[in-house]
């Protein structure tokens, strides 16, 4: 079983800045991608950026240019700066992992983290 742990959300005001972390845990043998995807109330979860064990990295267009993801492979975490903050962007944030647990593909999903921006 594998387990994502989020950490980083809160309040901040419209300009501001967030650094979102995830950690994945369990008898992980590889991660092929992991990401953040967000969900704003009334609205569908979508996807807000991506990393792959490779370093290829994929964006929304309402966040390129303000947020940059990253990862530690040999830590199988996953970060997310977040700058220049819109209301618009107040949404809970979640961390997506996928690979292998031995030969067993997964993906798994955090707890979810809330960010709120004020205008």
């Amino acid at each position: 079983q594998v387990h994502l742990v989020e950490s980083g959300g809160g309040l901040v005001q419209a300009g501001g800045s967030l650094r979102l972390s995830c950690a994945a845990s369990g008898s992980i043998s590889m991660i092929n991608a992991m990401g953040w995807y967000r969900q704003a109330p009334g609205m569908q979860r979508e996807l807000v950026s991506s990393i792959t064990n490779r370093g290829n990295t994929n964006y929304a267009d309402s966040v390129k240019g303000r947020f940059t993801i990253s990862r530690e492979n040999g830590e199988n975490t996953v970060y997310l700066q977040m700058n220049r903050l819109k209301p618009e962007d107040t949404a809970v944030y979640y961390c997506n992992a996928e690979g292998l647990v031995g030969f067993r593909p997964f993906n798994s999903w955090g707890q979810g983290t809330q960010v709120t921006v004020s205008s």
